[in-house]
């Protein structure tokens, strides 16, 4: 375990912290929704993980195991309210794009269905493993709704075009394999064993430096934006030299050398 001393402020994400890894669980039964109360904790967590630079990798994943998250809490937006439906967009927004921001390699473990919101939480995170009895969705147009917390984008990203408006436009729900072959998870496992495959995923993290983790991540997500291929080797070039600033750069050069395991300092 850990000294880390970041706490989550309600009982609807638990976290539990072991070596350099956070394991945080949607714990919102029956189904994990997403709420007024626990997207802006998700939000200060990881502002708080972001300041522990003890940990390197965060696992996300949901209590029991039939779902993952089931999204939204659809009442919330059942009389038609604007303003509830505005404050409920900006803070899935500002969540989900804190979790995307976050600072080391964060690890979706999708243990069930993973629908709507559920889902784009998973899509904010950078890897995806996913459980072969998953069933993920954006289902909100069936609704009358879209996906307004990264969705439409993130999916985009990660599928292609194509498969992002049969999941969309056409409501269409994918199991973990066709999820694998699509490219929206990395590995799909056995039930129950996501959590386990994740953990030891994250535990690779610790073997890399941190802040060269990190600075790889943001060229990485700025590969997305509108910046040219010359640009983003521009940036990678500039990147490098300033790990030369660091402490970890010469540690993790020197261990080598030497045949020893690095010491970060994530500094």
């Amino acid at each position: 375990m850990s000294n880390s001393t970041v706490k989550s402020t309600t009982e609807k994400l638990l976290l539990e912290v072991q070596g350099n890894t956070a394991i945080l669980t949607i714990n919102n039964p029956p189904a994990n929704t997403w709420d007024d109360e626990s997207l802006p904790a998700l939000k200060k967590l990881i502002e708080d993980l972001n300041a522990d630079l003890n940990i390197y990798a965060l696992v996300v994943t949901g209590q029991g195991e039939k779902f993952f998250s089931a999204g939204a809490d659809l009442n919330k937006f059942a009389d038609g309210d604007k303003a509830v439906a505005r404050h409920m967009a900006r803070i899935f927004g500002e969540a989900f794009e804190t979790l995307q921001a976050f600072r080391g390699v964060s690890i979706a473990a999708i243990n069930g269905y993973a629908m709507g919101g559920g889902l784009e939480c998973a899509l904010a995170c950078d890897i995806r493993i996913a459980e072969e009895q998953a069933q993920m969705a954006l289902p909100e147009a069936a609704v009358g709704l879209l996906p307004c917390a990264g969705g439409t984008q993130n999916l985009s990203w990660l599928v292609g075009e194509g498969w992002a408006k049969r999941m969309i436009l056409c409501g269409e729900r994918v199991t973990a394999e066709k999820a694998e072959k699509i490219g929206l998870v990395e590995e799909v496992v056995g039930k129950g064993e996501a959590l386990a495959t994740a953990i030891a995923l994250a535990d690779k993290v610790a073997k890399q430096s941190p802040v060269a983790v990190t600075a790889c991540k943001n060229l990485v997500h700025n590969a997305r934006g509108n910046n040219s291929l010359a640009v983003g080797c521009m940036q990678e070039r500039e990147l490098f030299v300033d790990l030369f600033h660091t402490q970890d750069q010469k540690e993790g050069v020197n261990a080598f050398l030497e045949k020893r395991k690095p010491e970060w300092k994530n500094a």
